[in-house]
């Protein structure tokens, strides 16, 4: 009987999948939020059968997915597959929520550096060099263009400027692969323990995030990294690189860091659940003058226990 009703949720779950897998690459106004929740189908059935079954599913997928698909978006599948089964797996042995979505991220950080592996051996295109081609192009066009207004002089400094950072960007891939695993098995484990709630009637839920605390390990990461960048000469060699991305993920957490101190606080004072909210919303919004006073705060309340201070 679990044999049958294993094959039939492994049916369901992978029709499921083959439904948001079309919508993604052939209906672009709904590509953008069905991308977001190829890993569910993967997570309610890892959550429910472990990862063995999973891995199964997995291929099954795959197949149907060179059969009704693209071989251009066999990518999806593999990427959808390896975070959606790591949040599975997690709630299948109930690992704590962070864990879980720490345990996702890494699925998905391993399955984009496989889609960049992909595009490679199979593909024949380097990501990573079509997207700096592109940024230069797109620097040579705009350059073009300022100049042909006489403006060149004006701007020549803002390009120098401009190219510094895009540079810096460029350097900051790990660290956007990162970001972007973080938001995807977020959204993924958000949108699984919902619907896991609602089928399998289990109480699975985030911890308040006023209570989110990081180890204090993280600010001595986060000040190594600084002060190993201040003693690199050569800022394109791969270890102030490394720095660099170290500098931009610890930096990351202390922001969230912030944030939680500033949920905790206003619970504490009984403030209204608004204010949290407009904080972050102009935090986003004005980012350059906001972010690096959360980050402040995030290191204080780290380094120096202010919740236990602020009680006491």
């Amino acid at each position: 009987m679990n044999k049958s009703k294993q094959l039939t949720d492994g049916a369901l779950l992978s029709s499921i999948f083959i439904v948001l897998l079309l919508i993604t690459v052939f209906v672009p106004v709904l590509s953008f939020f069905t991308t977001f929740l190829l890993a569910v189908p993967f997570v309610i059935f890892a959550a429910k059968y472990d990862w063995k079954p999973s891995l199964i599913m997995l291929f099954v997928v795959i197949v149907l997915t060179i059969l009704f698909a693209t071989i251009m978006s066999l990518p999806l599948p593999i990427l959808a597959g390896f975070g959606g089964i790591m949040i599975g797996t997690a709630i299948y042995r109930e690992r704590s929520p962070y864990e879980t979505w720490a345990r996702g991220t890494i699925g998905f950080a391993a399955g984009i550096v496989i889609i960049f592996v992909f595009a490679f051996l199979v593909l024949r295109i380097n990501i990573i060099e079509e997207f700096n081609l592109i940024v230069n192009e797109s620097m040579e066009m705009s350059k073009d263009m300022i100049g042909s207004l006489g403006m060149r002089e004006l701007t020549e400094d803002q390009f120098n400027l401009l190219e510094q950072q895009i540079n810096l960007y460029k350097q900051l891939i790990p660290v956007f692969i990162v970001f972007s695993s973080v938001t995807l098995a977020l959204v993924n484990q958000w949108v699984g323990y919902k619907l896991l709630n609602r089928i399998e009637r289990k109480e699975l839920r985030f911890p308040k995030f006023r209570n989110l605390q990081f180890p204090t390990s993280i600010i001595w990461i986060h000040l190594l990294a600084i002060i190993g960048t201040l003693l690199q000469t050569d800022p394109n060699g791969t270890f102030f690189i490394a720095l660099q991305n170290i500098m931009m993920l610890t930096g990351f957490l202390m922001i969230l860091q912030g944030f939680s101190f500033i949920f905790y606080y206003s619970h504490y004072k009984n403030l209204s659940k608004a204010i949290p909210i407009i904080t972050i919303v102009l935090a986003v919004l004005f980012a350059p003058l906001f972010l690096p006073l959360v980050r402040i705060l995030g290191i204080i309340d780290l380094g120096f226990g202010l919740r236990k201070r602020m009680v006491k």
